[in-house]
């Protein structure tokens, strides 16, 4: 079996070539398009780009000052950022969609886009980004973090709703103990 790193080359070799190209999309700037049927299930790049920690990140990327925001960090663990600006991945260049057609995942420390679904000559691969949200959400983030990927569904932002709290249960007497004692 391969080292990991021949096989990342590997994998932005075969991008490069006959499993995608990288042009301008319809929905926003470039992205990355299907050159031959893909079964799901497929990989197609692995996210590249600098390792950095939060703390650069936040320095490198403020999002209260920035007009345009272009969403190219992807967080691995606690402690490591990449940031896909740096280098030249090409899964830098794969938009979001609320109804997407890969996934990204985990393995060894190291990000992979692959194919959920069967992807047809010609079809954008797109995954959902599902950007987390500080609480309270400033205001001007729903308009920052606007969705145009026009599916269906769409739910009109890239971000996701945090998880809901649940508030705790009351514990209700059971059938047994609310039995008058004899």
């Amino acid at each position: 079996m391969p080292d990991a790193s021949a096989r990342s080359v590997e994998i932005e070799r075969r991008s490069a070539g006959a499993l995608f190209v990288v042009r301008p999309a319809p929905a926003h700037g470039l992205g990355v398009f299907a050159t031959r049927d893909t079964p799901a299930g497929t990989r197609v790049a692995e996210y590249t780009g600098d390792r950095i920690s939060h703390a650069e990140a936040a320095r490198r990327y403020d999002d209260e000052d920035m007009e345009d925001v272009h969403t190219l960090l992807y967080t691995v663990d606690r402690r490591t950022v990449i940031d896909g600006a740096t280098g030249d991945g090409v899964a830098r260049y794969v938009n979001h969609s609320c109804e997407p057609n890969c996934d990204a995942f985990l393995e060894d420390g190291r990000i992979f886009l692959e194919t959920i679904r069967p992807v047809t000559t010609g079809t954008e691969l797109t995954y959902d980004y599902r950007l987390r949200r500080p609480q309270p959400m400033p205001r001007d983030w729903r308009r920052r973090y606007a969705c145009c990927c026009g599916m269906p569904r769409c739910r009109g932002t890239m971000l996701i709703r945090p998880p809901r709290l649940r508030a705790p249960r009351r514990l209700m007497p059971s059938a047994q103990s609310a039995r008058p004692a004899r």
